[in-house]
């Protein structure tokens, strides 16, 4: 599994700094990495291809809306 990057890089280019913010950052990167693998060992074990597994998995991320469009 991976760990969170050691630094969250802001919409300015400088690190996220508040604890909290990277707290939660950190936590949402954990659940994350959680679900994700727990999907692929699913389809995996299920038959899927693992490669055409991670595609879509890469694709769903690629297809979430930003929550900064209204």
């Amino acid at each position: 599994m991976t760990t969170p990057p050691t630094l969250w890089p802001g919409k300015d280019g400088a690190p996220v700094s508040c604890l909290e913010k990277v707290k939660v950052l950190n936590e949402n990167h954990v659940e994350a990495a959680q679900v994700l693998a727990d999907a692929l060992e699913d389809a995996v074990l299920m038959g899927v291809d693992e490669a055409a597994m991670r595609t879509i998995l890469a694709d769903l991320v690629a297809s979430l809306p930003s929550p900064r469009k209204k």
